[in-house]
């Protein structure tokens, strides 16, 4: 398994904390960080659609708490 501490092992979610509490030495990360190539060149537009969205594509309604309530005072009638 990797050295956590590795610079090239963290990911931007986890390099905060290994930097606050003393894990990874801070100029190390920088300069890993600075060595990084640029790659935006290679990006390309990403269209995300939810699930949610398609359902409600059908009807457009949204989803009312209110309503929710009626639904289960009739459940519970039956």
């Amino acid at each position: 398994m990797a050295n956590p501490t590795d610079p090239k092992q963290l990911d931007k979610r986890t390099a905060e904390r290994y930097l606050r509490s003393g894990a990874v030495d801070e100029k190390a990360y920088q300069r890993h960080i600075e060595s990084l190539p640029d790659v935006s060149e290679k990006s390309v537009p990403v269209e995300t659609v939810m699930h949610d969205e398609l359902e409600n594509d059908e009807d457009e309604d949204f989803d009312d708490e209110d309503e929710d309530e009626v639904d289960e005072d009739s459940e519970s009638d039956e």
